[in-house]
């Protein structure tokens, strides 16, 4: 049998009957068969009367989870409502498919029986009648309350409409009370369940006539609108009157699908706002008059004929309410027989009898070149000349586009071509250049003389000989309108015979002739290694140096980064070896520090002793000698300026022949040289002993000694060593006696109580009884008596022999004893 978890009629639950005890006399018998002390589900099963209660519990503890009849049976107390046969009777009958108790067949059917069951129990109370007071609300084991209301009785309400009337009062058990009740409790969950509640939205859906109205809400991304929370009044058009709508629109809108530009669209979510009040208006509550709309500033009339009302919009048509007051959980809806037109929609409706001016341009084949370059310029041109305007605009032919196109050289031989961000911006430039906003200037309008800014920002000037109008750019030819005046329904277009050019892109045409300062070095064979080393960088600095400058850059030759390379030693044999992000920032610091931003500085206009800050930030500085420019950094070593003055489109390029290194850089090239703690323990005789120590351990002290730091270590001689395994006895003659894990760790204790991590102490930084938390957790303290000590917790302290060895990640005091923590002692004793 196929059953769905709803109700035959939404609200059949409200009208469920009350049903009473056959007679007195089965009270009574009733009362004294429960009188002996038994439990609630004993007296339940006890009882024919309640025999589908039995039933219920047991089929709701089929599920794995559920044990009803056991908690039932157990010590409570508890307050229980127990539905009557009769009770059950009536809720099977309002539930679709459901004949019997055996159709909760399923698992989550059980589930949804075992909650309603749960609403009908009170736990850790046996409450009498007498107990209960008008209005008080109980908590349930199902987690909702029920209330109760005494006038005529004892009442329970549930979450439906309709209380259930108790028809046997105090039924004792041993562990609670029962009150018999002539309906099935049913709490909000179940409700939920059973027959969902429904927003404005799922109202829509669900109505057959408003189709077309669940499209346009869909269409117009109105859906979380009338989802949330409200409340609203929606008057909501059929599909016959969507079907209407569409009629007036023409044979361009066969269905909602035809809204497909932005416009559109937004003219579409416009109508839909223009169809919804922010309030929740019944039928009852209608009255003459304006009401505004979700759509601002748009009000609706209410308007009365006759007995009813009638919905007034922007049009001379008024729209008739069909139907009144479908309640939804977020408002109300009334369907009306007509769409509702704004002001904004009639507007629209005027404008689509003439093609704006976008429209005109593609409906002309000579403007087709005039229609890409809009589309590929991707500015939202296209949807400003579609829009309201007005626009004066001066279209030029394809032939005056391919005229553009032969001056701007081999490069471009398309508009496709324009596809790098500048040009295309170029591109928008020009275009704009051609549009005039704010006014519809046909030609009797324009004077000779004239003078007009164009949203590129830029002016255009009129010159009108032999009564022909020519339009005045910025170059010494003028464009002939040769056709003019053509009306569009946002405003007027000339057509002209060449495209014209603002100074941008004069100026970009005489750039063409010139490379810029990447394209310069690509084309340098001796600036290889600088194009790869600004490629490596990967920090947009060869999309910099393209751009539109000025720069002034110091460009090394492949010798000068050869000799940069050789001077940071055998892990760097070519820029590949940049391989760390510390590397490659190195490297970006190291690039911008040759790169001068917002000037284009030749070498006549450097001066001696000159400092000129850098993208880097640093400054460098300008030595000239014998008329020869000298670039000084961070080191002691000049660099040479070998060739000046290298002229580039967004700037100039001197070639030098040392790769200029910022302080970063030198001290990088510095720390190179400097071997860290476990390197510099290893090439020390003395400390031989220490370094097997480290490895013996096994602890990964290497590794944490190899590492970033800053580390301050005090490291035993080789005699401090040999003294410990002497102190230590017989059974210890070399650290390979240390053979246990117990011992290993033991070892690794030691070693980590000469470790102090987090910082780089120098001697001189040290102050007397000054302490120190190590590595392995205890403290050492420095001791200042005529000479540097460290104090661990034995009686004797150990001397510093050889303070502050700098390593590159840390520092490093050599001491004539191994220093012992107290945890170590205790093992040791």
């Amino acid at each position: 049998m196929k059953k769905n978890l709803t109700f035959k009629n939404v609200f059949l639950i409200l009208l469920l009957s009350v049903f009473a005890v056959s007679c007195d006399d089965d009270k009574e018998e009733l009362m004294a068969s429960m009188e002996s002390q038994t439990t609630i589900v004993e007296t339940a099963q006890s009882e024919e009367s309640l025999s589908s209660l039995v039933a219920a519990l047991s089929k709701a503890d089929e599920n794995e989870d559920s044990d009803l009849i056991g908690t039932l049976s157990g010590n409570g107390p508890f307050t229980v409502f127990a539905p009557s046969n009769e009770a059950f009777t009536a809720l099977l009958q309002g539930l679709e498919g459901f004949d019997s108790l055996e159709d909760f067949d399923t698992e989550e059917e059980k589930t949804l029986l075992a909650k309603i069951l749960q609403y009908h129990v009170v736990a850790g109370v046996a409450a009498a009648s007498t107990d209960l007071s008008e209005g008080q609300t109980i908590t349930t084991v199902q987690g909702e309350s029920v209330s109760v209301s005494l006038d005529g009785g004892v009442f329970i309400g549930d979450a439906t409409e309709d209380d259930a009337k108790v028809i046997l009062a105090d039924v004792p058990n041993s562990n609670g009370i029962v009150h018999v009740i002539n309906k099935v409790l049913l709490p909000q969950e179940v409700l939920n369940i059973l027959s969902p509640p429904q927003d404005l939205v799922d109202l829509v859906v669900a109505t057959e006539v408003l189709s077309a109205l669940e499209a346009a809400v869909i269409k117009a991304d109105l859906v979380e609108t009338l989802q949330s929370e409200g409340p609203f009044t929606v008057f909501a058009p059929t599909d016959d009157a969507f079907a209407g709508l569409l009629m007036a629109l023409g044979d361009d809108y066969n269905s909602l699908e035809d809204f497909d530009t932005e416009e559109e669209i937004a003219l579409l979510k416009d109508i839909l706002l223009y169809h919804v009040v922010p309030a929740k208006v019944l039928a009852a509550d209608l009255a003459e008059g304006s009401v505004a709309t979700a759509l601002a500033e748009n009000t609706i009339e209410i308007i009365a004929e006759g007995e009813t009302f009638v919905i007034g919009d922007a049009s001379d048509t008024n729209a008739a309410i069909t139907s009144t007051d479908i309640i939804a959980t977020n408002g109300v809806a009334h369907t009306i027989n007509k769409v509702l037109l704004p002001q904004s929609a009639i507007d629209f409706l005027a404008t689509l009898e003439l093609k704006n001016i976008v429209e005109i341009a593609i409906a002309t084949d000579d403007l087709s070149i005039l229609v890409d370059a809009l589309v590929a310029a991707n500015a939202g041109l296209v949807e400003t000349l579609s829009g309201e305007g007005p626009f004066t605009v001066f279209a030029p032919t394809n032939e005056a586009f391919v005229g553009l196109l032969d001056i701007l050289g081999d490069d471009y031989n398309a508009l496709s071509d324009f596809d790098t961000q500048e040009e295309i911006d170029l591109l928008v430039k020009i275009l704009t250049y051609h549009v005039v906003a704010g006014t519809e200037a046909f030609a009797a309008d324009l004077s000779d003389g004239q003078s007009i800014t164009t949203v590129n920002g830029g002016s255009v000037g009129i010159n009108i000989k032999n009564h022909t109008v020519h339009i005045i750019d910025a170059t010494d030819d003028n464009a002939t309108v040769v056709i003019p005046d053509v009306d569009a329904s946002n405003g007027v277009v000339h057509v002209i015979n060449k495209v014209l050019l603002p100074q941008e892109a004069v100026d970009f045409v005489a750039s063409l002739q010139m490379k810029n300062i990447v394209e310069l070095a690509i084309a340098t064979d001796d600036l290889s290694i600088l194009v790869d080393a600004l490629v490596a960088a990967n920090a947009g600095l060869v999309e910099t140096l393209s751009g539109e400058g000025p720069f002034t850059v110091f460009a090394p030759t492949n010798e000068a980064f050869v000799g940069l390379l050789d001077i940071l030693g055998d892990d760097y044999n070519a820029l590949s070896d940049f391989d760390t992000q510390e590397e490659i920032d190195l490297l970006v610091k190291i690039l911008t520090y040759h790169v001068v931003a917002g000037t284009e500085a030749f070498a006549a206009d450097l001066s001696d002793g000159q400092s000129i800050t850098t993208v880097n930030g640093a400054s460098v500085g300008i030595n000239i000698t014998n008329h020869t420019v000298h670039i000084i950094d961070a080191t002691d070593d000049n660099a040479t300026v070998v060739i000046p003055d290298v002229d580039a489109s967004n700037g100039v390029v001197h070639v030098i022949n040392k790769v200029l290194l910022p302080q970063e850089a030198v001290d990088f090239v510095a720390s190179l040289q400097m071997k860290n703690i476990v390197e510099l323990a290893i090439a020390t005789d003395d400390l031989s002993i220490l370094v097997d120590a480290l490895v013996a351990a096994n602890a990964g002290l290497v590794e944490t000694l190899s590492g970033e730091g800053p580390f301050t270590v005090f490291a035993p001689t080789n005699q401090a060593f040999t003294d410990l395994l002497h102190a230590l006895g017989s059974n210890y003659n070399s650290l390979e006696d240390f053979d246990t894990e117990e011992e290993k760790a033991l070892l690794a204790k030691i070693l980590t109580y000469h470790v102090v991590a987090g910082a780089a102490v120098a001697s001189g930084d040290l102050s007397n009884h000054q302490e120190f938390t190590t590595l392995q957790g205890e403290s050492i303290f420095a001791i200042l008596n005529h000479g540097v000590f460290i104090r661990d917790k034995t009686h004797v302290d150990a001397k510093v022999v050889g303070a502050d060895n700098v390593a590159s990640n840390g520092i490093v005091h050599v001491i004539n004893k191994v220093l012992l923590p107290q945890e170590v002692l205790d093992a040791l004793h």
